[in-house]
């Protein structure tokens, strides 16, 4: 199984591509904080809770696809909710994870793109909350010991061809 995580800016497209690489076949695994305000739990009254119930859902999605065979694209993740509760003053995801890297097909890191960014239901936090959010991310990353490829801004066809091309190399 190869495991592969689409991070980074929130708004910054990464739904939408993994939509892309949906549709062109590929084993696709929804962000779990959408999931979780779809089925009612949200952070605006609890964010630490929120972010648990996150790190809960990612890893048992993780389990869920160990035996796949193929990859599996994964649209946020255990990561990212990890550094959500390290920025509220949780753990460090390092001491969390241990020597634990979940994610061993690599990690693509779509960056801030204010022209696709827009406020929801869902996401009701700024563009400068998300930016705040990716450097985090971005900074992270590497200590963990991942190499994040940066995701072009472009058409979503064309990031899904550059995440497949990434892949195949």
């Amino acid at each position: 199984m190869v495991d592969i995580l689409v991070t980074g800016c929130s708004g910054g497209g990464k739904s939408t591509l993994l939509e892309e690489l949906e549709l062109r076949g590929h084993a696709v695994v929804r962000e779990p904080g959408r999931r979780l305000i779809a089925a009612g739990i949200t952070p605006w009254a609890d964010m630490s809770g929120f972010l648990a119930a996150a790190v809960d859902m990612a890893r048992a999605d993780l389990g869920w696809h160990a035996a796949s065979t193929g990859p599996v694209f994964y649209d946020r993740g255990l990561i990212d909710a990890l550094a959500g509760l390290e920025r509220l003053g949780g753990d460090a995801v390092g001491t969390v994870l241990g020597n634990e890297r979940p994610y061993s097909g690599g990690v693509f890191l779509a960056p801030p793109w204010p022209d696709l960014f827009a406020q929801d239901e869902a996401r009701r936090h700024s563009l400068a909350e998300a930016i705040s959010e990716y450097e985090h991310l971005a900074s992270l990353l590497p200590v963990l010991g991942y190499r994040p490829i940066e995701l072009p801004r472009a058409p979503v066809a064309e990031r899904a061809d550059f995440i497949l091309d990434a892949l195949d190399a």
